[in-house]
């Protein structure tokens, strides 16, 4: 169940979203509150699990990471032990940046960035080896158009 958050909270949540590094006076500043009211609120975020971590976001082309591709696994099994073996192999392999378990025609959706098609066929080797799965589709980005964008929080 969502907590509900009042606008200074929304502020700072929002805030936070364009640039985490903030300094504690500047945050404040920014959602109009004193540095000692804004900390509490913040560490009551923090705290509660609303803020995971404080993370910056990095230019993969400028890291050479220019390749990304989506990855749709479809499997047989639905065991809790397979859900548990596929987890942790996945969870392994760091080129993987984001997982979902999804609806429809596949199972699973890993988002993957690599460096080119070389390294992505490491990744994929490394995904099916020792773990049984129907189908593996990819798709390739052509092009990242925005990535990591900001919750709206409204």
């Amino acid at each position: 169940m969502a907590a509900s958050f009042d606008q200074f909270d929304l502020k700072i949540l929002a805030a936070l979203q364009r640039d985490a590094t903030a300094s504690q006076r500047a945050l404040a500043e920014e959602v109009g509150l004193s540095q000692n009211a804004c900390w509490r609120r913040l560490k009551a975020l923090e705290s509660s699990g609303v803020i995971k971590a404080r993370t910056a976001i990095l230019d993969r082309e400028k890291l050479g990471l220019t390749f990304a591709a989506f990855m749709f696994v479809r499997t047989r099994s639905h065991s809790a032990e397979w859900l548990d073996k596929f987890r942790k192999k996945v969870r392994s392999i760091p080129e993987v940046v984001d997982f979902y378990r999804v609806s429809g025609n596949f199972d699973y959706l890993l988002k993957v960035v690599t460096r080119d098609m070389a390294h992505f066929d490491l990744v994929y080797q490394r995904l099916i080896d020792g773990i049984e799965l129907e189908s593996v589709t990819s798709y390739f980005a052509m092009e990242a158009i925005e990535e990591a964008r900001p919750m709206r929080l409204s």
